[in-house]
């Protein structure tokens, strides 16, 4: 096997953004670290991320794999045989049906919101489906009690409907349950908040749907390998009818200016190796004071390759690409996924030398 040079970092990271069916994409980059046996110290997720994350938190690594594969299974939306299948556009017949009767394993039509926008649903009711399902695929397909042994770390992004703030629950700092997942995937208007600890919470891709900043805020910081990956694409061409524009905006919107906040997280990771460095070079008199040991603190030597994983965009997709959960749809992506991240490990551009006072350095891997 080649040696790809992960194993001296402190941890590998993999962070995945919110997606819906585009989420089959992250499944495909897990199984090709799977099989060049890098697996992650840490997951982090937002959304479907937050579900996929969780697969693989939540089972031992012989069976991750298996448990992915798997979920996506049930959330494969197969149209009747001898009816919508024979009709042209499959797969946008398929969407269609999605949205009309949800995923069995997934969400489920919520009968109450066909009353109107002004009928009381109660806050952890008011969608216009219900995610019961999924409470019911997690507890089949994730263990909890092994998330809650620590094995490996995971965190999900959630915002906070009542104080607009965005909230990581962390199985390193609390017991970590089914509806910490399920608040983090859930998306308004179709799906309800989900309350925790008393709180209400909704979807934390609203905020925040790229969810670097919990790696980059964590405390203490640690010389990381991350891999983020990324299901809505920054980069796109003009577009010129309305689908096209409906299209665009996800990205823009959902890609969640991941580039402006890792530009600024090397910036401050650079003044902490300046910060470090300076401190160094001062006399063991001076390092001694209380004042200078305390601006001393600000400073930190510790490096984070990040891996940017893009999806590429499918032939004809356009803005519902996000519930297109046809099998055709989720192999695509998943091949993807699989075949991209294959290529990145063998190129494995954290092994090139670097500049010792850089904190951050990002590596673009495009489709």
């Amino acid at each position: 096997m080649v040696n790809h040079g992960h194993e001296k970092y402190g941890q590998t990271v993999l962070v995945l953004q919110g997606g819906g069916a585009l989420g089959a994409y992250q499944a495909g980059v897990y199984q090709a670290l799977h099989e060049a046996k890098i697996e992650p110290d840490w997951v982090i997720g937002t959304s479907i991320g937050a579900i996929n994350a969780a697969l693989i938190a939540g089972n031992a690594p012989a069976d991750r794999l298996a448990k992915l594969q798997e979920f996506w299974r049930r959330v494969e939306y197969a149209l009747p045989a001898n009816t919508l299948a024979m009709l042209p556009g499959g797969t946008q017949a398929s969407r269609i049906m999605t949205m009309l009767g949800g995923l069995p394993a997934f969400f489920k039509p919520n009968p109450l919101a066909l009353m109107g926008g002004g009928w009381p649903l109660g806050a952890e009711h008011a969608g216009h489906y219900s995610t019961a399902p999924l409470r019911q695929t997690l507890t089949e397909l994730v263990d909890f009690d092994r998330i809650n042994r620590r094995t490996t770390r995971i965190a999900v992004g959630a915002a906070n409907v009542c104080t607009s703030q965005m909230h990581y629950f962390d199985s390193r700092d609390q017991e970590f349950r089914a509806e910490h997942v399920m608040a983090s995937g859930a998306l308004p208007p179709a799906f309800p908040a989900v309350r925790v600890d008393g709180e209400l919470y909704w979807d934390g891709g609203i905020l925040s749907n790229t969810p670097l900043e919990a790696i980059f805020d964590d405390n203490p910081r640690r010389n990381s390998l991350v891999f983020s990956v990324h299901v809505w694409n920054p980069d796109g061409s003009e577009p010129v009818t309305l689908n096209q524009v409906l299209n665009r905006q996800k990205d823009v919107q959902f890609a969640s200016r991941s580039r402006s906040q890792v530009a600024r997280q090397q910036q401050m990771h650079k003044l902490r190796h300046i910060i470090a460095n300076l401190a160094q070079r001062l006399p063991d008199s001076e390092r001694a004071s209380n004042e200078i040991a305390e601006l001393a603190s600000y400073g930190c030597l510790t490096q984070m390759h990040v891996m940017a994983l893009v999806a590429p965009a499918l032939p004809n997709e356009d803005h519902t690409k996000d519930i297109d959960f046809s099998g055709g749809g989720i192999r695509a992506r998943w091949e993807a996924g699989y075949t991209q991240t294959k290529a990145a490990i063998e190129q494995a551009p954290w092994t090139a030398p670097t500049d010792p006072l850089e904190g951050v350095i990002l590596h673009r891997i495009k489709p």
